[in-house]
């Protein structure tokens, strides 16, 4: 077979439906080999950037591996903001980046770049192919990386006179890769340990982050949580990981979670962290968790505990079997007085007040959407104020998911993800959350979202500015702004009109149920853009 038709024949022997890319004449054997391949659909993004942000979403809607692909040079190169976006949030990717042909490698030629040195730093593994016949290993090797253990984006470079090789081929063969043996069951007497100071503690509490969701623990997290009594926070990658209509939900910890839930965590004297890599905005720069608190770590990396925080019981191993374990050992416990006293701290939500104002509110929009949105709906926030608005302001009650870029924060990730969430999920509701900031940066996606004739809802929020960077120089820099508005904005309405997409501009929380309203009612893609006060912050 051609080495081209192995890969797309191997994306879809993995169940990989859908491959988010763009051609160009290094990659164009693969083009063919999806031409002829009916069981795999292609999604020709408008930029590479967004090809990755979309595979990202595809793979975090349907909990499988996203696949994305470009050409050599600029190709490549515009996948790495997407590339390093998975990385630092877990997500298992292949990438397949076509490359100039072998001969010519290291001469400088037409659209040459070495993408596997400049992702170095930010895959998981990545390989540059030179012989025809490693492609099956390789291949087999790169699902097998970018799915287990901690997972993550995998890169492969080929060259064009490689994808146009033809060798013998049946199955990818089976695998073993010697120093890659992830650790999965738990040590024993680690989790003996554990459970004795768990059971020994008044106040405990858990601390679930993005790894519950990544090791697909949301239903053991749960389980354990209610079985023990134990109330749980969440990071903001871990939302959604425990339903926030428990009463055992505590809240969202963090730079910018709630005051209460800092003082909460500050008083617990057990702390699981499970599947949290405890970085500085999950900890207020490393200041959550009191120094007399036991502290036990669960987390498939074994590099992640012990790095920020001195554990006193680190447990390497998979968060959803080592869960599995701790429900089958623990008892319920007397945590009744512990309970009431965060009640005592935990603020009652105000209920959701449409006033007829002359802006739109962002977390009256976002209560307003979320008691019209089903309860496995998937919302998919930017970066920036509305990040913070979505977290903070929709409830991830049932099996909702919230979608964002925690760890590297890219703005321009929420519009291509939440398309290739619709790929990933197409049963489900699915809510692109964005700034106008960053919508501009990859705004040519609109036709990508036209092309795909798919139902999803982009919601705008428009203050004419870069409304968090105004926020943090209003905080931090004594409200001295500047480069924060722009001096020209466009109608963002009559952009998406011109893409072919029924578009509405909102003006006051009284207006904004009845766009929503029309755009669950409307049979593909629908436009929402909320004007929203200048000033507003997100924080208050």
């Amino acid at each position: 077979m051609r080495v081209a038709d192995i890969i797309i024949k191997a994306f879809e022997t993995q169940g990989i439906t859908t491959i988010f890319g763009y051609p160009g004449g290094a990659n164009l054997p693969l083009y063919d080999a999806l031409r002829l391949n009916t069981n795999v659909k292609h999604v020709l993004v408008r930029n590479e950037q967004a090809a990755a942000h979309a595979a990202n979403g595809y793979a975090r809607a349907n909990k499988k591996i996203g696949a994305c692909m470009a050409t050599s040079g600029p190709g490549a190169t515009n996948l790495i903001t997407g590339i390093a976006t998975a990385y630092m949030d877990s997500i298992p990717m292949i990438i397949i980046t076509g490359q100039v042909k072998s001969d010519l490698i290291g001469k400088d030629v037409f659209q040459e770049a070495d993408i596997v040195g400049a992702t170095e730093s930010f895959t998981k593994h990545n390989y540059l192919v030179k012989n025809p016949t490693e492609i099956p290993r390789v291949l087999a090797e790169a699902f097998y990386i970018a799915t287990t253990g901690r997972p993550g984006p995998v890169l492969i470079d080929i060259p064009r006179d490689v994808l146009e090789a033809r060798i013998p081929f049946s199955v990818l063969p089976n695998i073993s890769i010697p120093g890659y043996n992830p650790t999965t069951e738990g040590h024993a007497g680690q989790i003996k340990r554990a459970l004795q100071k768990l059971n020994a503690a008044k106040r405990p509490i858990i601390f679930a982050g993005g790894g519950v969701i990544a090791a697909k623990a949301t239903k053991e997290l749960q389980a354990f949580a209610n079985a023990a009594n134990i109330p749980v926070i969440n990071t903001l990658m871990g939302l959604g990981s425990f339903p926030m209509d428990s009463p055992l939900f505590i809240g969202m910890v963090g730079y910018h979670g709630q005051d209460y839930a800092m003082e909460i965590i500050s008083k617990a004297d057990f702390v699981l962290i499970a599947g949290s890599r405890m970085s500085d905005r999950a900890t207020l720069n490393f200041k959550a968790l009191s120094p007399q608190a036991d502290v036990v770590h669960i987390d498939i990396d074994p590099a992640e505990i012990g790095k920020i925080f001195n554990h006193q019981i680190p447990m390497v191993g998979d968060l959803k079997l080592i869960l599995k374990k701790l429900v089958e050992k623990i008892t319920p416990l007397e945590t009744k007085d512990w309970l009431e006293e965060i009640a005592q701290i935990k603020p009652k939500l105000d209920p959701v007040i449409a006033n007829d104002s002359k802006t739109v509110s962002p977390k009256i929009a976002l209560r307003i959407l979320s008691e019209k949105l089903d309860n496995d709906a998937i919302l998919v926030a930017d970066v920036g104020q509305n990040q913070i608005i979505a977290a903070r302001n929709f409830p991830y009650n049932g099996n909702r998911m919230y979608l964002t870029s925690g760890g590297l924060g890219t703005m321009g990730y929420s519009l291509p993800a939440a398309i290739g969430a619709t790929y990933g999920a197409p049963d489900k509701q699915v809510v692109s959350v964005v700034g106008d900031g960053g919508i501009q940066m990859l705004i040519a996606e609109l036709g990508t979202l036209k092309q795909s004739g798919h139902k999803m809802m982009v919601m705008l929020f428009n203050n004419h500015r870069l409304g968090m960077v105004r926020e943090l120089q209003d905080t931090q820099f004594n409200s001295n702004y500047y480069a924060v508005d722009w001096e020209f904005t466009p109608d963002f309405v009559k952009i998406a009109e011109a893409y072919g997409l029924p578009a509405v501009r909102v003006t006051s929380n009284a207006e904004v149920g009845k766009a929503i309203d029309a755009a669950l009612a409307a049979d593909g893609p629908y436009f929402i853009e909320c004007m929203v006060d200048p000033e507003e912050n997100c924080l208050t």
